[in-house]
Formats: structure tokens, sequence, C-alpha cells
């Protein structure tokens, strides 16, 4: 059995066929059909995507790493990291400068993927390029949805894992029980908190994601340079950079009565991302010099030459 990614209608979900097409005998590569990318069964660890409960080299470390991240991740916590980083003043760089010091970041929080971020972020962006060739802004966003990640790097200040990585979530309401190893809440001080731990918490049903704090990390980081420095690209790349790691809403369907009318329409996009994001990572080197003139010429129409991080 194959299973393939479509050019879906919105809404619609990725179906499979039996006996229709070409079986690949390596799954765990970037491999096209006809022109599109099939899904592969495994990760790079030949697991399933997204087991946080199979055993393995890194299950142990990947609980571990929610622990600390679910009992750290407060509302305090994220309002002092949006104040700090809002400031954008540590370095000044391109988009291009940016890509390759991913190549000194392994995400610890991934159980499907242990290879350099640079990797990720190409086989991405190529494989949406592939399906959709007529959008480059979601070519650029697959390439630049992690570069937030850099914060885990000393210029940046070299923040822990568990502010950078791992999926995300509101903070200022109640943990959903679509979180990952949710049972760690039970740490954070906001669980107790009665401002904090209803179903609205410090929030309004519709009140619209933007208004939402979400946990700290790359995605909010990505998103607020993006936004102050004042690239063109559409709102649903936004979207996509701030929320691809917020699994409870785009995978579970929850938190959807803190969205709006453009939330929802964004978060269509996201399903047609997430496809990517997720099941493109595998051991296929992309050969970066070969794709970089095509991505050099999208962060010149998108974005500044330099920007502040």
């Amino acid at each position: 059995m194959t299973i393939l990614i479509e050019q879906p209608e919105f809404g619609v979900e990725v179906g499979t066929e039996a006996g229709e097409k070409k079986v690949f005998e390596d799954e765990k590569e970037l491999v096209l059909d006809d022109g599109l990318f099939v899904v592969p069964h495994t990760n790079s660890f030949g697991q399933t995507f997204r087991d946080y409960d199979a055993e393995g080299e890194r299950q142990p470390s990947v609980e571990i790493f929610y622990q600390i991240n679910h009992i750290n991740q407060s509302y305090d916590f994220v309002q002092r990291m949006r104040k700090e980083y809002s400031k954008l003043n540590r370095v000044e760089m391109s988009i291009w400068e940016c890509c390759e010091l991913l190549n000194e970041v392994v995400d610890e929080s991934d159980p499907d993927l242990d290879e350099p971020q640079i990797e990720h972020l190409l086989q991405t962006a190529e494989a949406i390029r592939k399906d959709y060739p007529n959008e480059d802004w979601l070519h650029l966003t697959g390439l630049i949805h992690d570069l937030g990640k850099v914060l885990l790097l000393p210029s940046f200040g070299e923040l822990p894992q568990w502010a950078v990585v791992g999926d995300t979530f509101p903070v200022g309401c109640a943990f959903d029980q679509a979180n990952v190893h949710h049972k760690y809440f039970k740490e954070n001080p906001d669980y107790y908190n009665p401002a904090y731990n209803t179903k609205f918490g410090v929030y309004s049903e519709g009140c619209g994601l933007e208004n939402v704090m979400m946990s700290w990390g790359h995605d909010d980081y990505m998103y607020l340079v993006a936004k102050e420095n004042n690239c063109t690209l559409p709102s649903a790349a936004l979207f996509i950079i701030r929320y691809h790691s917020f699994y409870a809403l785009h995978k579970a369907g929850a938190y959807k009565h803190l969205m709006n009318e453009e939330d929802v329409e964004n978060l269509n996009w996201l399903h047609v991302f997430n496809k990517y994001d997720l099941y493109s990572k595998s051991k296929v080197r992309i050969d970066v010099e070969k794709v970089k003139p095509y991505y050099l010429s999208l962060i010149e129409k998108y974005f500044p030459s330099k920007l502040r991080w």
C-alpha cells in the first residue's frame, strides 16, 4: 500500500490507494510518484511518525524533554521571553545566513529525526515545490519555518531545548488533554491557578489565535522576526510559521474555540504544510548548491537583505 499526498481540496483528508501506484522498496527516501510526494510509513529510525511511546534510542530523552517543557512553560515565563526577544537586538543577518547556522542544531524533542536542521528545511521546501510549483511563498515557508531554532546558539542566548523546540500550546488557559505527555502539566504553576486553568482562561471565544500567548519557542520567535522585519509573505505563511508545532490544534482539533474566521482559513494551509513538514524527515540528501539560487531569489522577493534577530 502506498499513501499519497495529492493536491487536496481544503478540508479533505489524505486517502490511501492500494495497488494503483508503484511501491518503493526504501520508504525512507524523499520519493516522488507521478510528480507527487509519497508519504513514507516510517521515520529515520524505522518507527511510525510522532510515536512518543515507541521504544528506541531517543524515547527516554524525548519524554524527559516534555516533562521539563511542561513544568516550565508558564504564562509568566512566556510573557518574559516575548518581551525580551521582541527587541530583535541580538544579530543582524540574512535569511540564508540563518539557514546555514542551523547546521549546528539538532532538535532533541523530535522522535523522527537526528539530522542537522538544514537538511529538514530543504527536504520540506523541495517536497512542497514538487507538488505546489506555483505557490512560491509556500516553498519559502518550508525553508524558513524552523529558523527560530537558532535560539539554541550562543549568539541568541543559548536557550535550553525545552524553551526552543517541541510541540507548542496556549498558555493562559487550561492545558488540553490533546497535548503530548499531558500528565506533566500538573507540575506547572498555571495548572492550579484559577486565572489560567479554565477553558478560556484570560481569553474569550473567537478572540483569534493572534491574541493568544503560545508556549515560547522557535515558532513564535521566527514569527516575530518575519513580522517585525516587514516581510511580504501572506498571512497564511505567518500562520504556518507560528503554529506548525501546535499539534493539539491541527492534528487533534483542540482549542478551536479560540479561533476566528481568518484562523479557520489559514488552518487549511497549515494542514497542507504539515504533511511535508512531518513526513519529509528522512535520510535523503539535498544538493544545497543546486537549489540555493532558487531560494535566494525567493528570499529577495519576500524579505529585506538583512534582518534584525
